[in-house]
Parts: structure tokens; C-alpha cells; sequence
């Protein structure tokens, strides 16, 4: 675990308090993964939390599920995270696991192809979907002076060459300290690219 503060730790406690007893109604976590949560949920969510340039700019992390990693993000920083996530009973328990845990989120529970959310300057997501569709659904929401941190496993750099086709993008890869075959892509400059034939 990441070295954070006592503030923000008993945050967390209370935050995985009420996942734990949310997942035996909901599929949050998987029962496999529960011995593991802070090793391998809580503290790979806050890698991306590190990130985040401090004071209170705007975050909206994707596919938000259980709170990985937005609603750790908003636990461990000053950021005004906004939460989006389709499935009702998600978002449900997001808006109850913040108020628990004592952040303040936006919770929209809308699909990522609809939801109506201001431009911010950091998009998140963990676990969610392939990297193309992944920027299809981030640049919505992302201002041009904008960055994505993305939490990707073994197959990063095959997503990367299948993204290149159709986007521009700076980026910098960050192997993930908690998983050996893990790495956190942060990319900015994001543009797709043009048809060439068209101008």
C-alpha cells in the first residue's frame, strides 16, 4: 500500500467497509478477488491518485463499477471527480459509498455514449474496455489541455498499435506497481487522426 494520509485512509476504511457489504447484494468485486481488495483494487487505484496534479481540478472516471479507481481517486485527493456508471444499482451504491466514506462525487448514471458531463482536465478508467473504444468514449469528455490515465494489463501495447490507426496521441507509459504484467498509459495531445484523402 501506497504511503497516505491518516485522513484519507480511514476514508478508505470506511469506503471498503460499505463495498463489503454491498457486494454480497451486488456484484462489485468478485468473491476471488475479495481476500485481495487493498492489494489489488484499492492500491492499484491509487497509483492513478499520485497522478493527479494536486488542488481541485476536475476528474471523470469512467465505468466507475465499485469506485475503482474514481472513488479511491476522490478519497485520496482534492479533485472533483464526477462518477459515470450505467448500471443503476452501481451508481446506487457509489452515491452511498461517498457519502460514507465522506467525499464529496457527482454520480452519473448514464451510458458513456450519452451521459452528459462538463469537459475535464483528467479521465480515468480501470478494466473497462479495449484502448480504441476507450478514446472514442475519453475524448468526449477530456479538454484539449487534458490528460487520460488508463490502467492496462499484458495486452497494452497491441491496444496502442490498433489505437494508432485512428488517433494521434503523446504517451507515457508507467509499469503499475502492483501487477508484474500491468502498466498505466497516460496520454494527452489526443486527436484522431484525419482522412488525408478528404482534405
Amino acid at each position: 500500500m501506497p504511503d497516505v494520509s491518516r485522513e484519507t485512509r480511514d476514508r478508505l476504511d470506511r469506503y471498503a467497509d460499505i463495498l463489503l457489504r454491498w457486494n454480497q447484494r451486488i456484484n462489485l468485486v468478485s468473491p476471488h478477488d475479495l481476500p485481495h481488495l487493498w492489494s489489488r483494487h484499492i492500491a492499484d487505484s491509487l497509483q492513478l491518485a499520485q497522478m493527479i496534479p494536486s488542488g481541485p481540478i476536475d476528474l471523470v472516471d469512467m465505468g466507475s463499477g465499485g469506485g475503482f479507481p474514481g472513488l479511491v481517486i476522490a478519497c485520496a485527493t482534492d479533485a472533483r471527480v464526477t462518477l459515470i456508471e450505467s448500471d443503476q444499482r452501481k451508481a446506487a451504491f457509489l452515491r452511498e459509498a461517498a457519502r460514507t466514506a465522506g467525499v464529496q462525487v457527482r454520480v452519473c448514471a448514464q451510458r458513456l455514449e450519452t451521459a452528459d458531463v462538463p469537459p475535464a482536465q483528467v479521465v480515468t478508467a480501470r478494466a473497462l474496455a479495449p484502448l480504441p473504444r476507450l478514446l472514442e468514449w475519453g475524448t468526449r469528455f477530456l479538454r484539449p489541455d487534458g490528460f487520460c490515465l488508463f490502467l492496462k494489463g499484458r495486452n497494452a501495447e497491441e491496444e496502442l498499435m490498433t489505437a494508432s490507426t485512428d488517433w494521434h496521441m503523446a504517451t507515457t507509459r508507467i509499469p503499475s506497481r502492483t501487477n508484474t504484467d500491468g502498466v498505466i498509459l497516460k496520454l494527452s495531445d489526443i486527436r484522431r487522426v484525419t482522412d488525408h484523402n478528404n482534405e
